[in-house]
C-alpha cells in the first residue's frame, strides 16, 4: 500500500486540530461553571488577580488561562502579562443570553462523552436512547445553546415570516409549543404576544416542571402561558392557531403521526411552525463545518431518541427540506414551503 506524505500530512493536521478542540472543550465548561469568562470580561488581568477576582487557585487558572490563550477564547498581552476578553470574545463566552453565545453547546458535549457506554450498547443492539436517558447537562446546555438563537431570532424574523402569524397573534391568538422543553421558546413568544396565550408540551417531566417554574420566575400568568406532560402525538387541544416545534421533529419515532395529530390540532386556518437544523438534501451537500456538528449530534442524541420510540423513523438531524416536506404531506398538509432560514436553522410553514 502506497502513503502519500502529502495526504497523511493534512491528515495529521486535521488530527492535531480536532484533538485539540476535544480538550480545550473541557476547559470551556469549567470556565463557563466556574464564572470565569465573566470574571474576566470585567477588565485585563494577570493570572493571579484574575484567581483573587474569581476567587479560584491560581496555578491552576495560569494554566487555564494560558490554554485558553492558545485556542484563541482569550487574548494575551506578553508586555503586561495579562490576559483578557476581546469585545468578540465576551460577547460569545460571558454574555448570558446574547446571539451568539455558546457555552451552552459544550455542556452538550459532555453528555455524548458520559453517553459513550450507553451509545456502544445501542449500536451493537439497534436498541434505542431516549432523551430521558441522557445526562442533565444535555437538557440545561440544549436551553442555554438554542436559546439565544431564538431570541435573536423567533419574534423578529420568523413568526413574521408565516402567513398572517403574527397579525393573529397580537390580537389575542392560542399556541402551542411541542416539544418545548425548559420553555425557552414558549416564554420568548409568551413575552412578546400578551394578548395570545400559550401552552408548552413536552414528555420529558423534568423538563415541564423547569419550564414551569421559569415562567413563574418570568412572572407569566399561569392562566396564559402553561406547561404540561404530552407527547406530539397525544397532547390536547383542536382550536391552536399556531403549533410551533422547535428542533425536535427529527428527534420523533413518528414524525409522520405527529403532523397528522398537529394537523387535527389546529383551527382550519392554523399555521404550524417547523424549525430545523439546516441541511441539503443529499449527503455530499452536507459534508461541511455545520454538518458536522449536527451530524455528530445526531449519531448520540437525535437518531437513538427516535430509534428510542414506536415508530423509529430515525430521520436524523440533517433530515434537509425534502424529507420534512414528504412527513408534512404525508401528516394531511396540503401547503408547505421554507419561510425563512439561518446558518444553522431552516424555518418551515406548513398549513
Amino acid at each position: 500500500m502506497a502513503i502519500r506524505e502529502d495526504k497523511l500530512n493534512e491528515f495529521m493536521g486535521n488530527f492535531v486540530h480536532d484533538i485539540g478542540a476535544v480538550m480545550h472543550a473541557a476547559t470551556v465548561v469549567v470556565g463557563d461553571q466556574l464564572g470565569l469568562y465573566k470574571s474576566l470580561a470585567a477588565g485585563p488581568a494577570t493570572a493571579e488577580e484574575l484567581a483573587r477576582r474569581a476567587e479560584v487557585d491560581s496555578r491552576y487558572l495560569r494554566e487555564w488561562l494560558c490554554a485558553q490563550a492558545a485556542s484563541g477564547y482569550v487574548e494575551y498581552d506578553p508586555a503586561t502579562q495579562r490576559f483578557s476578553l476581546s469585545e468578540e470574545q465576551a460577547l460569545a463566552l460571558a454574555t448570558e443570553g446574547s446571539p451568539v453565545f455558546i457555552p451552552g453547546a459544550f455542556q452538550i458535549a459532555v453528555d455524548q462523552f458520559k453517553t459513550i457506554p450507553k451509545m456502544m450498547q445501542a449500536m451493537r443492539t439497534g436498541l434505542g436512547l431516549g432523551w430521558h436517558e441522557h445526562d442533565a447537562s444535555l437538557f440545561h446546555g440544549t436551553e442555554r445553546f438554542f436559546r439565544p438563537g431564538y431570541a435573536a431570532n423567533l419574534v423578529e424574523q420568523w413568526i413574521p415570516a408565516l402567513t398572517g402569524v403574527r397579525d393573529r397573534l397580537e390580537q389575542g391568538g392560542k399556541v402551542a409549543d411541542v416539544g418545548c422543553g425548559h420553555g425557552a421558546s414558549t416564554l420568548l413568544m409568551a413575552q412578546a404576544y400578551p394578548a395570545s396565550s400559550f401552552v408548552g408540551y413536552d414528555y420529558h417531566a423534568p423538563s415541564i416542571d423547569y419550564a414551569t417554574n421559569m415562567a413563574r420566575e418570568a412572572g407569566l400568568d399561569e392562566q396564559r402561558v402553561r406547561f404540561e406532560v404530552a407527547s406530539a402525538q397525544d397532547y390536547p387541544g383542536t382550536d391552536f392557531d399556531l403549533v410551533a416545534f422547535f428542533d425536535c421533529l427529527h428527534d420523533m419515532g413518528d414524525p409522520v403521526g405527529a403532523a397528522a395529530h398537529v394537523r387535527k390540532s389546529l383551527k382550519p386556518d392554523g399555521s404550524w411552525l417547523i424549525v430545523e437544523p439546516f441541511a441539503n438534501d443529499t449527503i455530499e451537500e452536507n459534508l461541511n463545518p455545520v454538518g458536522r456538528v449536527f451530524y455528530s449530534a445526531s449519531t448520540f442524541i437525535c437518531t437513538p431518541a427516535s430509534r428510542a420510540q414506536k415508530g423509529a423513523m430515525c430521520l436524523g438531524a440533517q433530515a434537509g427540506e425534502a424529507r420534512t416536506r414528504d412527513v408534512a404531506m404525508q401528516g394531511g398538509f396540503t401547503q408547505f414551503r421554507r419561510a425563512t432560514q439561518t446558518p444553522f436553522n431552516l424555518v418551515y410553514e406548513a398549513r
